[in-house]
């Protein structure tokens, strides 16, 4: 199968070594992966901060670049979350029903991650190894949107290796919610306070999630707790293999001194 790589903006400006991960593991499982030029963001921030006028020509923008693709792929429960529910809706609020048309189209063949290996490929096992102590936070879109369910602990649990255990509260919110966390800040700080001292008493060496912008906000905590624990995305995880284990080793910023 041809699968159409979505990378998103944020995972390509601040954590490529997903896009990498991503498209790594693919091709591993036998499939051509292409990254559609002009590729950008898929709007979610503009709608979820009220712009929806302007999100029309960035869903515009999206529906073009992906246009022709049997089925898109991103690493992120978030942006596909938007894909499915918001860029349609977008569309045709502002009377673009032929855009609203193709943009519930392409949201059909648009997948998570997990989902995909799951779902459409049929795959639990995709032979990986990561010989760490993991546990796994499913964020909100996915979780709550997506209904990813379970398919990334099934993954999880056929890497040879690794030691899943299991995060106490876990459906509870690390409190990044893109701008809530800048808008709500001392709010967004209890929410991720909670978050890291669960994590810490899994003593996981490793959390991971299947969203980047999450594993920053609770990594971002994490590193400056100086604890030892560090974030690093599901793909890298499920890319990872004896021979080189983990295509890129975490979604934590870089300690600044």
């Amino acid at each position: 199968m041809k699968v159409a790589l979505f990378a998103t903006c944020l995972v390509d400006t601040m954590v490529p070594q997903v896009a990498r991960a991503t498209a790594v593991l693919l091709e591993r499982l036998g499939h051509e992966v292409v990254v559609p030029r002009g590729q950008s963001c898929c709007g979610q921030m503009h709608v979820n901060t009220g712009y929806r006028r302007e999100a029309v020509p960035i869903v515009a923008n999206h529906v073009r670049a992906f246009a022709g693709a049997e089925a898109v792929v991103a690493p992120s429960g978030s942006c596909v979350a938007s894909i499915h529910h918001q860029q349609a809706a977008v569309a045709r609020r502002a009377g673009e029903h032929a855009l609203a048309h193709e943009a519930a189209a392409l949201a059909e063949r648009t997948w998570e991650l997990s989902q995909f290996l799951v779902d459409v490929l049929g795959v639990t096992d995709v032979g990986a190894y990561y010989p760490h102590r993991v546990t796994y936070h499913p964020t909100c879109h996915s979780l709550r949107m997506l209904k990813v369910g379970d398919r990334p602990l099934q993954l999880l649990r056929t890497v040879r290796g690794l030691d899943l255990v299991e995060l106490p509260a876990a459906e509870q919110c690390c409190g990044f919610g893109g701008t809530f966390a800048v808008k709500n800040a001392e709010t967004s700080t209890a929410m991720l306070t909670d978050k890291m001292a669960n994590v810490l008493s899994t003593h996981a060496e490793v959390c991971t999630a299947g969203d980047a912008s999450c594993l920053m906000h609770i990594g971002g905590g994490l590193s400056r707790l100086r604890s030892g624990t560090r974030t690093v995305h599901l793909a890298e995880i499920l890319a990872s293999t004896e021979d080189a284990v983990s295509p890129g080793q975490s979604t934590r910023p870089a300690v600044r001194a």
